[in-house]
């Protein structure tokens, strides 16, 4: 079982487990580590890290070269799974 609460950021959008699992990258923000984390429109959130050679995502650390991607299909693990993203929590 994954306990990725952290990971998971808003009410679902557009998250569809009947779908292939790809859904529309947003926005980004970065973790405590300082990492990149992609932002899904269907309230799921996915870490952009390069680290080759198990990772080659050399556009994560480009300003530019990320704002290319948003708005481009992005597969989200999470909703492939048929895992909604949990309300966020109240303050």
């Amino acid at each position: 079982m994954n306990d990725e609460n952290a990971s998971l950021t808003a009410r679902p959008i557009d998250c569809d487990p009947k779908a292939d699992g790809r859904i529309r990258l947003v926005g980004y923000r970065q973790d405590e580590d300082g990492y990149w984390v992609a932002v899904l429109s269907c309230g799921h959130t996915q870490h952009l890290r390069h680290q080759p050679p198990w990772q080659s995502r050399p556009w994560v650390l480009d300003p530019e070269q990320r704002a290319a991607q948003l708005g481009r299909l992005f597969p989200c693990g999470w909703c492939a799974q048929g895992l909604a993203p949990e309300p966020p929590e109240e303050s």
